[in-house]
């Protein structure tokens, strides 16, 4: 972790979150063990302290979003920030290359209102301050016949509503769809709504830190953002790009 926060300064970031894969009863390999979680925190918290003058680190983590997996020893946790996400339909890891087979035994359309409804949901719940990845589904490039704002509209107007933010991640750049997280598509249907963003390298390693945020910051700016959301003990702060 302390190799995260040096690659960050090196890269000129002065806010840096730290947002591990929450503890879980499910698909443990990919994430947390509840016995680290001490061990996590005090981690970030002795980094806060001992680059408090070069960088701000924020302690988050991502949470899975799967009914009778949640536990509330993470959704009550004292943290900056949860993002919200949804990687499993039904317990399918739709966005595990493991699992890609899957696509071809379902209907692409009912998999991405599938998708939708599920992020729809996790918004209702009040639970979470920002929305991982959005359009993750789009991953692999099964893309759906239906208009893509509209299966998404209502997942939009819950976000709204919830006052949470969108994460504009980059990390699907790496990833076969080619593309940040969300779509222009969907991002403009975001700013028509006020829907604030925030940015994300989505960083499983340290050559991934701040990964094309020139990309994501054109992008913001030609749709209309000028300022992006940053978080204190799940507060909103919002800061000039």
């Amino acid at each position: 972790m302390q190799s995260y926060v040096e690659r960050a300064i090196e890269l000129g970031i002065d806010i840096y979150g730290f947002s591990e894969h929450a503890p879980m009863d499910f698909d443990q390999y990919y994430r947390l063990n509840f016995s680290e979680m001490s061990n996590y925190v005090q981690d970030v918290k002795t980094l806060q302290e001992t680059y408090k003058s070069d960088i701000e680190i924020l302690l988050g983590y991502e949470v899975d979003y799967l009914k009778g997996h949640m536990d509330k020893r993470v959704l009550n946790a004292e943290v900056d920030y949860l993002i919200g996400s949804i990687h499993f339909l039904d317990e399918w890891g739709f966005d595990n290359p493991e699992f890609k087979k899957e696509y071809n035994n379902r209907n692409i359309d009912a998999i991405w209102q599938e998708y939708f409804d599920n992020i729809e949901a996790m918004a209702k719940t009040q639970k979470f301050d920002i929305v991982g990845h959005l359009d993750l589904i789009k991953i692999f490039n099964y893309m759906p016949t239906k208009d893509i704002r509209f299966i998404a509209n209502n997942a939009l107007k819950a976000i709204k509503k919830s006052n949470m933010v969108l994460e504009l991640n980059t990390a699907g750049l790496r990833k076969p769809c080619k593309e940040i997280y969300p779509s222009q598509s969907l991002l403009e249907v975001g700013y028509e709504l006020n829907i604030p963003i925030t940015f994300s390298s989505d960083a499983h390693a340290i050559g991934q830190i701040g990964f094309k945020y020139d990309e994501a910051i054109k992008l913001a700016k030609n749709i209309g953002y000028t300022k992006a959301v940053t978080f204190k003990e799940r507060e909103q702060k919002l800061v000039n790009f």
